[in-house]
């Protein structure tokens, strides 16, 4: 059954794939039904683009984002559900509007999943901090003289060198940037972002000139980010196949027993509730 947004107040946008593409013109066209003003509409808007750009640009864990739901209600408070996939695993991200004072310092409500990566490299995390803020300093100084540490290093065969030679200066970092990727950096030095964040919502500054700019932060100024995965939370009840542990039954019914309270409490109209708490019952047997 849909939501009547109109009656309830609440929204939700976004969804799979090319879907998730229609968040932003969905968010308007809501938006004018709830009758929000301008500028609540547009911070909708960037908490939806910067969510999906943190969290692919900013949490580089390996997990590709292929759901993004947004959802909002005519006080134009919003949540964000989003959904990463690697070869083998998923990974949900949490976003609550109450809780973001910063988009990119440790803004999640809750990571989901039930692996935990060895390298994750979270520009999001407090102990990023230094990092965050050397990154955007490199590109306030001009990213020209950056260079000479994106150019890729070329293995050749000793029996390839005529003369062997040792050059003054060598590229340390195996990160190939490309002359367009160049222009980028450039064209964000020429707007002066005046914070980090700014600095992430620039259009074309993705994953890996983020990850570059990080990984030149430490070599040069050893401003170390954070490499551990930030996932906070996976398996409340554990798992039928009794991974990562088996169910535990007394927990499990306990908080279905909450959740039945919780919608008895709530005001419904008779069929309402009763098909509510029929699915809850769905989840009784394990």
């Amino acid at each position: 059954m849909a939501l009547d947004s109109e009656e309830l107040g609440i929204k939700v946008a976004g969804g799979k794939g090319r879907t998730s593409r229609k968040t932003l013109a969905e968010i308007e066209k809501t938006a004018d039904l709830f009758t929000l003003s301008t500028s609540e509409i547009e911070k909708l808007k960037y908490s939806s683009r910067m969510s999906a750009k943190v969290d692919n640009s900013c949490v580089q864990d390996g997990y590709q984002l292929y759901h993004h739901c947004f959802i909002f209600t005519e006080k134009g408070e919003w949540v964000v559900v989003q959904q990463g996939m690697n070869d083998r695993y998923a990974r949900r991200y949490h976003w609550l509007s109450d809780n973001v004072e910063c988009f990119v310092e440790e803004p999640h409500t809750g990571i989901c999943c039930d692996r935990v990566e060895n390298m994750t490299l979270d520009l999001t995390a407090k102990e990023s901090s230094e990092t965050r803020k050397t990154s955007l300093d490199l590109i306030r100084d001009d990213p020209m003289h950056l260079i000479k540490y994106f150019k890729p290093v070329k293995q050749k065969l000793l029996t390839e060198f005529q003369q062997l030679s040792m050059p003054v200066h060598h590229p340390i970092l195996d990160i190939d940037i490309t002359e367009r990727g160049m222009k980028t950096l450039q064209k964000a030095y020429e707007i002066q972002p005046e914070s980090y964040e700014e600095l992430v919502s620039l259009r074309g500054l993705g994953a890996k000139k983020m990850r570059a700019l990080a990984l030149i932060s430490d070599l040069v100024y050893g401003t170390r980010p954070s490499w551990k995965d930030p996932v906070k939370y996976s398996f409340s009840h554990g798992g039928k196949d009794g991974h990562p542990y088996p169910v535990d039954r007394a927990v499990y019914d306990n908080s279905i027993q909450m959740l039945k309270d919780a919608v008895e409490g709530v005001k419904l109209d008779d069929k309402d509730r009763y098909y509510a708490i029929k699915r809850l019952r769905e989840f009784c047997v394990v």
